[in-house]
């Protein structure tokens, strides 16, 4: 599934080709994504100009001046800003025609993403309402994670992948947090002191800023905007590395499942 730094990278890519263009229509040629695509979300885009666009969590919010669309990629979805006139592939949905002759193309072979209106305030949507802070702002630290983990059983990786105590945290990149951290990811949540909750936050920061920067991991189906892959996973410690030396120590590394998900550790590294 896309995370955090792949969708930071969607929408570095799009941004550009969207601000300050009207959209025209939206063209949906397959409504059952994730959520039926309502009919009246064609009505309430169009003439509508995109004055900006951000990212909250896995969420691309593009804004308009009477609300906003929100984009969440699924499993394997994907956009492209291209000549509206070109030929849609099997699995593309969604179209945004703007008012160029381009249009933003929506791609999701698994339909696990979806589209949605949100009228003002945009931030009060069901989808966004409940979220924590994004890791990377000045409001997300190893206090935040320390004040609401006490009396929390929850293993700490779980702990951090919910959406609710921060966002973006996927499972990818919690992995590799923790083991810079040097935190075991089956450790209860609520017995991990302050200063390594700091140690933690700052690991957190220091992946997903450096997975932006080589925009995001490429397993399976992402790709960037432009069609080029992601480039992180060659900097990837533990994720996907069950049996190989940690890089740390050289203990292969471990793989387990908590909540769900494959798990990847140092058993001498992290404690």
């Amino acid at each position: 599934m896309p995370e955090l730094p792949e969708v930071e990278t969607s929408l570095r890519g799009i941004a550009p080709h969207l601000r300050g263009r009207r959209i025209v229509r939206l063209l949906a040629r397959e409504r059952r994504l994730r959520w039926p695509v309502p009919e009246s979300v064609d009505a309430a885009v169009a003439g509508q100009p995109i004055e900006a666009v951000s990212r909250r969590a896995k969420y691309l919010l593009l804004h308009l001046p009477r609300g906003a669309v929100i984009l969440h990629l699924g499993m394997s979805g994907s956009l492209r800003v291209l000549p509206a006139a070109t030929p849609p592939a099997l699995h593309d949905h969604i179209d945004l025609v703007l008012d160029d002759g381009r249009c933003l193309r929506l791609r999701d072979p698994r339909r696990f993403g979806s589209l949605h209106w949100a009228a003002p305030p945009v931030e009060a949507h069901p989808l966004l309402a409940q979220l924590g802070p994004e890791p990377l702002s000045p409001g997300f630290d190893g206090a935040h994670l320390y004040r609401l983990s006490r009396g929390r059983r929850a293993p700490v990786k779980t702990f951090i992948m919910d959406s609710h105590v921060v966002v973006g945290v996927g499972n990818i990149y919690a992995s590799e947090a923790l083991h810079r951290a040097g935190i075991h990811p089956h450790r209860p949540a609520g017995r991990i002191a302050l200063p390594r909750y700091e140690r933690l936050a700052a690991s957190i920061k220091t992946v997903l800023a450096a997975a932006i920067a080589e925009g995001g991991t490429s397993l399976r189906d992402f790709v960037q905007e432009d069609g080029s892959p992601g480039y992180f996973a060659r900097a990837l410690q533990v994720y996907g590395r069950a049996g190989l030396p940690c890089p740390g120590c050289g203990e292969p590394v471990r793989q387990r499942r908590i909540g769900q998900r494959s798990s990847f550790y140092c058993p001498r590294c992290q404690r």
